[in-house]
């Protein structure tokens, strides 16, 4: 008898046959069509177009979020405090033991007066200080590591300012509250208050040192914090010079300090300005740090130098829990009030930062100036 031969399944079409005779798209056929589309879309760079679009649509909307949000909460103290709010000095929730009080449509403690000029002068004296100590020492550690030190221990010690970057505030501010504040109050204030001169000008400088909470401590605490973020970014930028400019100017015979001078900083001069801008939105938005070391000072200025003061960001952060028991909830808008100025400043700050790197970008190097 002959062998039964196999016959082959015949293979799964790729298409339907309906009862009448048409024939419809299988699975498979569907997949290829999604897929074939996909790398289409994908070819044609809509897709990253929109995504891209998109991402950088995300900074914006938050940002206006946020201003919107301090705004909506802010109005009744903006309404109620007006323009005394940035001269007065007063800084006083009122009394929860009355009956609310309502000026203006808005409902406060009788008594409230809530002056901002104290914080926005402590905001702004404290990162001036921490700018003015910060850069120059920032740019000479730069220049340090990348001219005069061997390339394995410069990595070294850029390894320590990057691991320094990375502490966090409130680290910086234990430090300065329990061992940073008392030196100061204990040899640096007193030999500063003793020799500057006697002259009204100076007074700022002169009399009580206190005991170590103040604004030269929370200034250079936050020259500390400041140093690594323009240092770093100040080395990497002296690293891309190129090197003929300099090979040149030592052939000339300059000094490796007129190199530095004339060729190295201002050719990296756009890029350290924005590092520099970029430490002083860092100092002027800090607030750990310097709510642990500045003493909380609320409702006059400092003196001198060296007495207690407070700042925006400190004084949001230490007042918002007393804040919450005020039934009418004014005090909550009034700290609103204040973040919406602390943003507004430093959206400020880095608008002109923007527009003085770009000034300063279109500068051109000045060489042969000096020689």
């Amino acid at each position: 008898m002959p062998k039964a031969q196999r016959i082959p399944m015949a293979r799964q079409p790729s298409a339907v046959a309906t009862a009448k005779g048409q024939v419809q798209p299988g699975p498979k056929w569907a997949g290829r069509a999604v897929a074939t589309a996909a790398r289409n879309l994908a070819r044609s760079g809509w897709l990253l177009r929109g995504a891209t679009g998109a991402a950088a649509l995300v900074p914006v909307v938050a940002l206006a979020g946020i201003l919107a949000v301090l705004a909506e909460r802010a109005w009744p103290a903006i309404v109620y405090n007006g323009l005394g709010f940035f001269t007065h000095v007063a800084w006083d929730p009122g009394s929860s033991y009355g009956n609310p009080v309502r000026t203006g449509g808005a409902l406060h403690q009788a008594g409230a007066t809530f002056g901002a000029l104290p914080l926005i002068l402590g905001t702004l004296g404290s990162s001036a200080i921490a700018i003015v100590v910060a850069v120059p020492v920032s740019v000479g550690a730069a220049l340090v590591v990348v001219e005069k030190l061997p390339p394995r221990m410069a990595n070294v010690l850029g390894l320590f300012l990057e691991v320094l970057a990375g502490i966090p505030s409130v680290v910086f501010g234990l430090w300065g509250a329990l061992s940073f504040g008392p030196l100061i109050a204990r040899d640096l204030a007193p030999l500063v208050a003793r020799h500057v001169p006697d002259l009204p000008v100076l007074n700022f400088f002169r009399g009580s040192t206190g005991n170590g909470e103040g604004l030269l401590t929370a200034g250079l605490v936050l020259a500390v914090m400041v140093v690594p973020i323009v240092a770093s970014t100040t080395r990497d930028l002296l690293r891309q010079v190129p090197a003929l400019p300099k090979e040149g100017a030592r052939a000339l015979g300059l000094s490796d300090w007129e190199v530095s001078r004339l060729v190295s900083l201002p050719w990296a001069r756009s890029g350290i300005i924005g590092a520099s801008l970029l430490g002083l939105a860092r100092a002027l938005g800090e607030t750990m740090a310097v709510a642990m070391v500045s003493g909380a000072f609320l409702g006059a200025n400092p003196s001198n130098i060296y007495l207690p003061f407070t700042t925006i960001a400190a004084t949001i952060v230490s007042q918002l829990d007393s804040a919450f028991t005020d039934g009418t909830g004014f005090y909550v808008r009034a700290l609103a009030e204040a973040a919406l100025v602390l943003a507004v400043i430093t959206l400020v700050a880095n608008v002109a930062a923007r527009l003085l790197v770009r000034k300063a970008g279109g500068v051109a190097l000045p060489v042969g100036r000096g020689i």
